[in-house]
């Protein structure tokens, strides 16, 4: 045994020092000269704040849970963090960002990041090391299918939680970044505007949760049971990072430490703070009360509604669509969704998807070449052909991704249980899936829980205030 673990590490370390040998061969042949250090520099620190979006994001969604099911929707978002690194490297941005195949796609030539060098690449990235763009865009495709994870919260199995992620990722995300950001991808050659994502990442997202919400099904007790936050300052910090996160989606989509990324910044932050106090102001009037869960949310919502126009809009436009986010998204979270009856926990749709579309009409109205020559002018500048061309794209993502994710979760159900049991979500699946729990309550006489305590169901533990038959549901 020992000779053969020799032999292998042998192996290893040839390979290793072959593999440096070779990138130490290509480093030496980049050209500095084609190289911008401010640019690359920008958009590595850009790449490195999206990166931080998805803990941001897991803060966010897991202190709206109960806490039975805290880590559990936490680790949904650091695993995807891991697996989708992985399949982008592999395959997935070479089908995104590849060179093209019949507008739909991109071939496998980047396979394992081939080609994928230090030299920057024309079509994408002029100033900045190719690698620089790809990591960029790495971040994205990690944190979209976290987005959706919100919707079925508390309710999914893991083994069927990440075969779907995974598929998703390569057979939803990967064809519609193409069409809309891929060289000579359709939606791309149409003229569809999408400066950051709000096609790409929040509409896909936003609709293949509401697609899932409905299949598998509300939680046990929906309806009939408090299922409030159960720890708001945990979400209050997942939103704050969130907030300082989406400077780099945004503004680092620009790829370059110039005056359209000076643009992005400022209008991001300007719709943030809008839609923060349009939706405090709405839920005011007609529920009595401010909310920080309101102002959390309103947030979050005027950056996806100004994520598809920062590059394309002024400070002014974007104050207009923050406001109208924070409304719209607000009505969708607190009377859409109590209307038609469907449970997306963590309101995924109602924020994402809803405010992404918003966010994509509202370049189709706003944009203006005076912000950005490349893009086009909108209805309001003389254009409303833009406002067309805005709408294909909505509703295409929005059928293609509600399409794919029903044959995808169909598909998966085939082989393995999709969604948890009874059982599990009474117990709560930090318990039922990962064998943790994200509170250590102290047992009064012992001192400490002994581990059949532990698998008791949580409201037998321990109730606390905010849980009691008294709390109001979340609107």
């Amino acid at each position: 045994m020992k000779k053969r673990l020799t032999i292998i590490m042998s192996y290893v370390m040839v390979l290793m020092f072959s593999a440096s040998t070779v990138f130490a061969e290509a480093a030496e042949a980049v050209d500095p000269a084609k190289i911008d250090t401010g640019d690359t520099a920008f958009v590595l620190m850009s790449a490195a704040l999206v990166l931080l979006m998805t803990p941001g994001l897991a803060l966010f969604y897991g202190g709206m849970t109960r806490s039975k099911n805290v880590l559990n929707t936490i680790m949904q978002s650091f695993f995807i963090i891991g697996l989708v690194s992985i399949q982008w490297v592999l395959y997935g941005y070479s089908l995104s960002f590849g060179p093209d195949i019949q507008h739909l796609i991109g071939s496998f030539a980047w396979w394992g990041l081939h080609d994928v060098g230090q030299l920057p690449n024309a079509d994408y990235a002029a100033t900045i090391p190719h690698l620089a763009f790809m990591i960029f865009q790495a971040m994205f495709a990690v944190i979209t299918p976290a987005l959706i994870t919100g919707s079925f919260a508390e309710r999914m199995k893991f083994p069927a939680f990440a075969v779907f992620v995974l598929l998703w990722a390569t057979f939803v995300y990967d064809p519609i970044a193409h069409w809309v950001w891929g060289v000579d991808g359709w939606m791309h050659n149409l003229g569809i505007l999408d400066f950051a994502g709000g096609t790409v990442v929040h509409i896909s997202s936003g609709i293949s949760g509401l697609v899932i919400a409905l299949m598998i099904g509300k939680r046990k007790g929906y309806g009939s049971e408090i299922m409030l936050p159960h720890n708001l300052p945990m979400t209050v910090i997942g939103a704050s990072l969130l907030w300082f996160g989406w400077f780099g989606f945004n503004a680092g989509s620009a790829l370059s430490a110039n005056g359209l990324a000076a643009n992005a910044f400022v209008v991001t932050h300007i719709a943030a703070a809008a839609a923060t106090v349009s939706w405090v102001l709405v839920e005011w009037l007609y529920h009595g009360k401010p909310t920080i869960l309101g102002a959390a949310s309103g947030c979050v919502a005027g950056l996806v509604a100004i994520t598809p126009a920062c590059g394309y809009v002024s400070t002014l436009p974007a104050i207009a669509i923050g406001l109208a986010g924070g409304i719209i998204c607000f009505f969708a979270v607190s009377m859409l969704k109590a209307k038609i009856g469907y449970d997306d926990a963590l309101d995924a749709f109602g924020v994402h998807g809803i405010g992404g579309t918003w966010g994509a009409i509202a370049t189709g109205l706003f944009a203006s070449k005076a912000v950005n020559p490349a893009g086009d002018d909108g209805l309001f500048f003389g254009n409303p052909d833009l406002i067309v061309t805005q709408l294909i794209g909505v509703v295409t993502t929005m059928v293609f991704a509600a399409v794919m994710t029903f044959v995808l979760i169909k598909l998966i159900g085939v082989f393995m249980q999709v969604r948890s049991d009874e059982s599990d979500e009474e117990i709560g699946l930090d318990i039922a899936e990962h064998g943790e729990r994200g509170y250590s309550y102290q047992d009064v006489a012992a001192g400490s829980l002994s581990f059949a305590t532990m698998l008791q169901p949580t409201e037998q533990l321990a109730t606390p205030q905010w849980e009691s038959e008294t709390a109001q549901p979340r609107l």
